[in-house]
């Protein structure tokens, strides 16, 4: 008997806490824990361009065959224009090469996997704090996981300089993993001469940058949020970036990212993304095609890429209405504490600051289903549950 042996695995800080949230039989429940979008009606919608993209889909599609272990060539194209934009050297030099992947968690597992396999790089630095999943990917994949400062709690912004100290004891082949935009949990970016300061000791310390891009356009813009990438690509000749358009597609349960390998000339980058290709073929052989489809479809047609774009703005610009709302709410509740920060911080979260004792208190006291470490889902704020959310924390803080 082999399975009397095993032990029941603790719940996911993020997932476990979505099956509590579900097991609640209160009406007032509000989960402000998983990273997913919400409209002003609670709903997370699917977008009208990724609807007219199946449509057309369906009354074009010819075939379900295999894809090839990189996926579909047109979504990996897009990818990269996405990423770097079109006239990026690392695209017209050839120096990059990207394959789909089943999301970003899965992008990120087929990175880590090809470096621990494939290469000398053996140590990988995570932003503290950073998304609870990060952790358990890397060192599931055999890497070992140090840390750099990100967030200064006191001032409840970025400790720049500490990151800056801590990376400068990276020895050379390292990794470092960095959010491209919308940091999760802080939601606090660097700007872009801080992201030159970084490439720079990037490039000095001969560490390798990982990508983390999963919320590109829930920033600034689609444009605005890949800044940070291309200043790191256009000085560090080597990196990784895993994106995911689960968000900003609103593609949750299609499971589309991309890996995207980048070396200092085309025929590194060839035997590189051969290995990467190895890495998928052992993995899951080949990756499922709608998503891919879907994505490709809205950006190679102008009019559905006009569409999405306007329907990822509309997305921003109301997470950007929650933050404000949210601060004047805390306020007219009677909360003395200054949370302005939120209405300075980017994309779907909030790092609130709240203890975990008070987000226990919350989830027991009041039904507001926060992660521990206190991070917010501003996505999942709308204009009738906020002032039950601020309610509830004007009786813990």
């Amino acid at each position: 008997m082999i399975f009397s042996q095993v032990e029941l695995a603790a719940a996911d800080p993020i997932l476990g806490l979505t099956d509590a949230f579900k097991a609640d039989v209160r009406d007032n429940k509000v989960n402000l824990g998983v990273g997913i979008y919400k409209d002003e009606s609670g709903q997370t919608p699917i977008l009208k361009s990724v609807k007219f993209a199946e449509e057309k889909l369906l009354a074009t599609e010819s075939s379900k065959s295999y894809l090839g272990m990189e996926g579909v060539q047109a979504y990996n194209r897009v990818v990269q224009t996405l990423l770097f934009g079109r006239e990026h050297t690392v695209v017209t030099e050839q120096r990059a090469l990207t394959a789909q992947a089943p999301g970003g968690t899965g992008s990120l597992r087929i990175a880590a996997e090809f470096l621990v396999r494939h290469t000398n790089s053996k140590k990988i630095w995570i932003s503290n704090p950073t998304w609870a999943n990060h952790h358990n990917i890397f060192s599931t994949a055999g890497l070992e996981i140090a840390e750099y400062r990100y967030y200064k709690a006191e001032t409840h912004g970025l400790d720049f300089d500490a990151m800056l100290s801590d990376l400068q004891t990276a020895e050379a082949g390292d990794l470092v993993l960095l959010h491209g935009c919308c940091h999760n949990p802080t939601g606090i970016d660097l700007d872009n001469a801080q992201w030159q300061r970084v490439a720079q000791l990037c490039l000095e310390k001969q560490l390798v940058p990982l990508f983390d891009f999963a919320y590109q356009g829930f920033g600034a813009g689609v444009e605005e949020d890949a800044q940070g990438l291309r200043i790191v690509a256009s000085t560090v000749p080597e990196l990784i970036v895993a994106n995911s358009f689960s968000k900003n597609f609103g593609l949750y349960n299609e499971r589309i990212g991309a890996v995207t390998v980048v070396a200092s000339n085309s025929e590194e980058a060839v035997n590189a993304f051969s290995q990467i290709k190895s890495t998928i073929r052992a993995s899951y052989s080949n990756p499922p095609a709608h998503g891919a489809l879907i994505v490709s479809t809205i950006l190679e047609d102008e009019t559905l890429k006009q569409l999405w774009h306007d329907e990822l703005r509309e997305m921003r610009e109301r997470i950007a209405e929650m933050r404000i709302l949210f601060v004047k709410s805390l306020k007219a509740a009677g909360v003395e504490q200054d949370f302005e920060f939120i209405s300075r911080q980017n994309g779907m979260f909030s790092f609130s600051g709240l203890s975990k004792e008070q987000v226990n208190r919350l989830r027991d006291e009041f039904a507001v289903y926060i992660v521990g470490s206190g991070r917010i889902s501003v996505a999942g704020m709308t204009k009738s549950n906020i002032p039950v959310i601020c309610e509830a924390i004007a009786k813990v803080v």
